[in-house]
């Protein structure tokens, strides 16, 4: 008997706890900032070379890859990586680009003012656009700005075109951007 009582105080007791967590279909939603390797990142393949280093023995073949990764929401990185197998050189640079990010700052799906970048022969102007636009630029910027997360923008390769200057001089302009709130702050101070 006694038994009996436990098992109905516990049930009892059961039945309370269920009682009093309202169902739900829907499942709490917790904003968790995932670490960098486990968030998606798109992967743009900018150039793929053949490299080769003179030896005594001859030449030795290589292939050297140049990548841009982004999430499509404000970050890019770019870097290169070489192997002997073609998608090991892509994976290479894609780890080393996940390690050297830049913050790109957007406002309204474009960026906030006209701004050039230069890295050796190569000169990028990025201008602003209005919605409806979309991106205007070659091959090797587009990869940057859909990287980017930026859909209007017009841009201009000035100089050499060599794919890795042209990605550099990007990244060079990326990083002059400013809002107009963190310009407000500076005249402040």
């Amino acid at each position: 008997m006694a038994e009996l009582n436990k098992i109905e105080e516990f049930s009892s007791q059961e039945k309370i706890d269920y009682e009093e967590k309202p169902y739900s279909t829907e499942e709490i939603e917790e904003e968790v900032s995932l670490p960098l390797e486990e968030q998606q990142f798109e992967k743009y393949v900018v150039s793929i070379r053949r490299v080769a280093k003179v030896l005594k023995g001859g030449k030795r073949l290589s292939f050297s890859a140049a990548v841009v990764v982004g999430n499509k929401n404000g970050l890019v990185g770019y870097a290169i990586g070489k192997s002997n197998e073609v998608p090991a050189a892509i994976g290479k640079a894609a780890r080393k680009a996940l390690k050297n990010l830049v913050q790109v700052k957007i406002v309204n799906n474009t960026i906030p003012h006209q701004v050039m970048g230069k890295w050796g022969a190569t000169k990028v102007l990025l201008k602003p656009a209005k919605e409806g636009t979309g991106v205007i630029a070659g091959l090797t910027l587009r990869a940057v700005m859909d990287a980017a997360g930026v859909k209007n923008v017009v841009t201009k390769i000035i100089g050499s075109t060599n794919p890795i200057n042209v990605v550099y001089a990007a990244i060079e302009a990326i990083k002059q951007l400013r809002t107009y709130d963190e310009v407000k702050m500076l005249r402040q101070q």
